[in-house]
């Protein structure tokens, strides 16, 4: 699906796809008016109803196992973003266990990072171009400052390796939203839902070749539907694109002064 499609508000976005999808309707409905004269009036009539029912159970299949992926994409994408925040929230926590410079050092670090993924790393995602050829600077500087730490007492010691273990964790959680932000549904599957449903309209439309009006009827509800289902998968296709997508709350909520909230989510 095109960029500018993924960037539409969703009622924009409804428009354009029930828009396409009645105007296929009408062309299919149209071209079978005029061929449906004469003895190929009689071989569409010919045409049996009870193809009607496979060929919608195929397109329902289509749908589902198109939006399965979709579902799993978001469902996954929101787990790598708590993840990370829970994370980051633990290395501020264990940051209190050094008092002072160190403390203050840490989580102005973590407060940095947080402001670079929020107004960087989001809108890159959404565009799908963030990459992890290189790793945060900020986290990489708070794991060698923890490493640097020498603890003075066994509670420190403790707390010097569960924060190393917490950076890590978060740099995997970000290592895994920047791969699932690449993810979308292929142009095979989006093919294959488009090839399905002009199927099941022009059987619709030869079908009823000899009442337009039910025709008509017959075809704008199976047309409703299959756009429904396709707005759908549409508006969820990119975990972090579009309106309804994946935002950088759980981050912020982690540094509340980070960064404003009108850069949790890109325009």
């Amino acid at each position: 699906m095109n960029e500018w499609l993924h960037n539409l508000p969703i009622l924009w976005m409804a428009l354009v796809v029930f828009g396409f999808t009645y105007l296929v309707a009408a062309a299919i409905h149209l071209i079978v008016s005029l061929l449906a004269v004469g003895e190929r009036a009689r071989s569409f009539k010919a045409v049996s109803s009870g193809m009607l029912s496979p060929l919608g159970v195929i397109f329902g299949l289509f749908v589902a196992f198109t939006a399965a992926q979709v579902w799993s994409d978001t469902d996954r994408a929101n787990t790598a973003v708590n993840r990370e925040a829970s994370a980051l929230r633990s290395v501020v926590i264990l940051a209190s266990s050094f008092p002072g410079e160190p403390e203050a050092r840490v989580r102005a670090l973590v407060r940095g990072y947080i402001e670079e993924a929020a107004t960087r790393e989001w809108p890159m995602m959404a565009q799908r171009t963030a990459t992890l050829r290189l790793a945060p600077p900020p986290l990489v500087e708070v794991l060698q400052l923890d490493l640097s730490m020498t603890p003075a007492t066994v509670g420190q010691q403790v707390a010097q390796h569960e924060m190393a273990a917490a950076v890590e964790n978060a740099l995997d959680a970000r290592r895994q939203r920047i791969i699932i932000s690449r993810s979308e549904v292929d142009a095979a599957k989006w093919a294959c839902l488009f090839v399905q449903s002009v199927c099941v309209l022009l059987a619709i439309a030869l079908v009823h070749s000899d009442d337009r009006l039910a025709a008509a009827l017959t075809m704008g509800m199976f047309a409703s539907g299959a756009a429904t289902c396709v707005l759908l998968i549409a508006a969820h296709d990119r975990p972090f694109t579009g309106h309804i997508s994946v935002s950088a709350s759980p981050l912020l909520q982690v540094m509340p002064e980070a960064a404003p909230a009108s850069s949790t989510r890109p325009e």
